[in-house]
C-alpha cells in the first residue's frame, strides 16, 4: 500500500485502490468516486493503513476533489495500535450517512480537503464524507495520507514537541511549506507535454511557435519533436516532411546541382537545360498528378509552402502523369503499339483508319 515520493505518502487514486474501501452512496467512475445520482450524502471509508510503528504520529491528509458550489466535504480519522476495530468491520451506514460516520469516528478532523492529524497509533482509519444539495455531484479523485512528516516542531526543543497547541499552530505553516515544496517538485511535470495541464500546454505551444489551432491531442503529439523539426525544417528531409503533412504525399526533390547538363555522363544536355534550367536557387517538387483535387487547392499549397523553404529559393511544382518508360533493350511482341488516347469527336467528317483503337477510361485501365 505504500508509495514513496519526496515524502512518504499513501495514495488512493486508481480503481484498484478503491476496491477494498467501504463506499456508501458513491459510484465508481473510472479511477474516481462520484456521489450517486439519487443521493445527497455519501462516504468512502478507506481500509486501515499500517505505519509499522507503535505510537506513530500521523501527518497530513489531502484530497483531490471536484466540489460544486453547493457541495461540502469532511475528513474523519482514527488511529490506534490495535488493528482490531470491530465497529468499522460491522459498519453499514444505516440512516443518514454523515451521522453514521460521525458516530463511528467522532468529530471530523476538517471540513475541507486538507487536514493535519494529531492522532497517534500504528493503524489509521480514514473516512471522507460528501454532501451535495444540487444536481452536480462532487467527485473524489485522490486521497493522499502523509505518513512521515518533516514537521516544524521537530526542530524545537523536546519540551515544545509534546504540546498539542504548538503542534497544531505550526501545522499551518508546515502545510504552507510542504505545499511550496510539492509545487516545486511537480513543476517539472508542467514542462512535459505528456503531463502538462491544457492551459500550460497552450502556453508551451505559443512559446515554441507551434500551430495553436491544433487540438490538445495533436499538440501533445507534435511538441516533443518540434525542436528537431525546426533544426531540419529547411533541409531536403524537412521540406519532404512539410509537404507530406500538407498533402499526404512524399515528394521527390530535385535540386539544381543534382542534374548537370555539362556532366559528360549526361546523355541529353539540351533536354536537361530545358527541363531544369540554369537557376541554382530553384528546386523541383515531383508529386503524383492526383495530389490536388482542384486548382485552388494547389495554389493554396504553394502559398503555404513559401513559409517552409529556404530564403531566396523558389520551388517549382511538377505533377507527374502515369506513363511507361522503356529501356533501350525492350522486346515487344508482334503488332505491338504504344500510344495514348486523345479525346476526339467522331462525325461524318472524320476518317477512321484500320489501325485506329477506340476506347475509354475503363478500357485504358484494363
Amino acid at each position: 500500500m505504500r508509495e514513496l515520493d519526496a515524502q512518504t505518502y499513501w495514495h488512493f487514486s486508481v480503481a484498484e485502490r478503491w476496491k477494498d474501501s467501504v463506499c456508501l452512496s458513491m459510484d465508481r467512475r473510472g479511477d474516481s468516486l462520484l456521489l450517486a445520482d439519487n443521493a445527497f450524502e455519501g462516504a468512502v471509508l478507506l481500509p486501515p493503513l499500517d505505519s509499522g510503528e507503535s505510537d506513530f504520529r500521523w501527518g497530513r491528509v489531502r484530497l483531490t476533489t471536484s466540489l460544486p458550489r453547493d457541495a461540502s466535504v469532511q475528513i474523519f480519522a482514527r488511529a490506534s495500535d490495535d488493528p482490531e476495530w470491530d465497529a468499522w468491520r460491522r459498519f453499514k451506514g444505516d440512516g443518514r450517512v454523515s451521522e453514521a460516520v460521525r458516530t463511528l469516528f467522532g468529530p471530523p478532523k476538517a471540513s475541507s480537503d486538507d487536514a493535519w492529524l494529531s492522532d497517534t497509533g500504528r493503524w489509521l482509519w480514514i473516512a471522507v464524507c460528501f454532501a451535495s444539495g444540487g444536481t452536480e455531484k462532487p467527485r473524489l479523485d485522490e486521497v493522499s495520507i502523509l505518513a512521515e512528516s518533516d514537521h516544524m516542531t521537530d526542530y524545537l526543543p523536546s519540551i515544545y514537541q509534546k504540546q498539542d497547541f504548538t503542534y497544531r499552530f505550526l501545522s499551518v505553516f508546515t502545510a504552507m511549506f510542504h505545499d511550496m515544496e510539492e509545487r516545486i517538485r511537480l513543476s517539472r511535470k508542467q514542462f512535459a507535454t505528456s503531463s502538462a495541464d491544457p492551459d500550460m500546454l497552450r502556453y508551451l505551444a505559443h512559446w515554441l511557435c507551434a500551430d495553436e489551432s491544433l487540438s490538445e491531442e495533436e499538440l501533445r503529439s507534435v511538441l516533443p519533436h518540434i525542436i528537431e523539426e525546426y533544426e531540419t525544417m529547411y533541409t531536403v528531409s524537412g521540406i519532404q516532411r512539410t509537404v507530406r503533412q500538407l498533402t499526404g504525399q512524399t515528394p521527390t526533390i530535385i535540386e539544381h546541382f543534382m542534374v548537370d547538363p555539362n556532366d559528360p555522363s549526361c546523355s541529353d544536355p539540351e533536354l536537361c537545360r530545358k527541363l531544369f534550367g540554369d537557376d541554382p536557387y530553384r528546386f523541383f517538387l515531383l508529386l503524383p498528378q492526383g495530389t490536388f483535387s482542384n486548382q485552388q487547392q494547389m495554389e493554396r499549397f504553394l502559398e503555404q509552402l513559401k513559409e517552409y523553404v529556404p530564403a531566396e529559393t523558389t520551388p517549382e511544382l511538377v505533377l507527374l502523369k502515369p506513363g511507361v518508360q522503356l529501356d533501350r533493350h525492350t522486346y515487344l511482341g508482334l503488332n505491338t503499339s504504344i500510344e495514348e488516347y486523345v479525346a476526339a469527336i467522331i462525325d461524318e467528317t472524320v476518317t477512321i483508319h484500320n489501325d485506329t483503337t477506340i476506347g475509354g477510361i475503363d478500357h485504358e485501365r484494363q
